[in-house]
């Protein structure tokens, strides 16, 4: 055999299975993403996040979230949160900004962002992390499952379950637009189908019930709506008639048919944009 022939062979057999990850430098970055094929955490150099103070009509959700992250961050007990509702309502952007709140007060807290589709490789993800010095968030955003999709069961296993537990220094926080975690139709489906269907419908929605917050987002207010491109216009220095302001923001959002904090960033864009203010 050839070099080369030997060297495409060892390459193949790299990419099939991968050589363990070494040990990350948690120091390099605030955040991190993992990653799969093959696994490894990336620093990320910039959040994209909004301040904390942006964020109007969550205060409630806000100020639990807040507070049971401060608790984590001292290394005093805390809950895993599922951040459910409305789409656009702020779920993402509120862990960002809490995260970037409880640093600011002087924790060495990361974030760790992991996508759905990784979920089967989360064990070995906490792996990492436990044997790491400094105390994280888990983030998965947009969590949700579909009637054949078993990655759910991995993620049973860190909330709560395993020989070994959730590592003290992780705390699991998720957005989803699903109160329990899956269509409303598979839940109804199972309980139909099922010779026991509470056992069946207990099985589906065990997951989100091992969430100890629950918080949940609904659509806003037109007051809510207007708020915010306030706070927006206030904080990169946009100055508009508040008539036109208000007639152009309604017009906005009646053409999008709806109003939430990611229409309202939208409208605020296109506006900086009209008025030649950088963003």
């Amino acid at each position: 055999m050839t070099d080369a022939f030997l060297a495409r062979i060892a390459a193949a057999l790299e990419r099939i299975a991968p050589a363990p990850l070494a040990a990350p430098d948690f120091g390099a970055a605030e955040a991190f993403v993992w990653h799969t094929q093959p696994e490894r955490l990336d620093p990320v150099a910039h959040v994209a996040r909004v301040d904390l103070a942006l964020l109007v009509g969550v205060n409630r959700s806000r100020d639990t979230l807040l507070a049971n992250t401060r608790h984590f961050a001292a290394g005093l007990p805390a809950n895993n949160a599922l951040l459910w509702g409305a789409r656009g309502m702020g779920k993402s952007s509120l862990v960002k900004a809490v995260h970037a709140q409880v640093r600011a007060e002087g924790f060495d807290l990361k974030i760790v962002e992991l996508s759905r589709e990784d979920l089967p490789s989360v064990g070995r993800l906490m792996n990492h992390l436990r044997a790491a010095p400094c105390r994280f968030i888990l983030f998965c955003d947009d969590l949700s499952f579909s009637h054949d999709d078993q990655h759910y069961k991995s993620l049973k296993a860190v909330l709560d379950g395993g020989i070994e537990g959730r590592p003290d220094n992780v705390i699991l926080y998720a957005t989803s637009n699903r109160r329990h975690l899956m269509p409303r139709d598979m839940i109804e489906n199972e309980t139909q189908a099922a010779i026991h269907s509470t056992e069946a419908v207990e099985e589906k929605v065990s997951l989100s019930d091992r969430f100890g917050l629950w918080l949940g987002f609904h659509p806003c207010t037109q007051d809510d709506f207007l708020d915010m491109i306030n706070g927006y216009c206030a904080a990169y220095g946009v100055t508009v008639d508040p008539a036109r302001l208000r007639a152009e923001a309604i017009e906005w959002q009646a053409t999008r048919g709806g109003r939430s904090g990611r229409v309202a960033w939208q409208f605020f864009c296109d506006l900086a944009a009209r008025e030649g203010v950088r963003v």
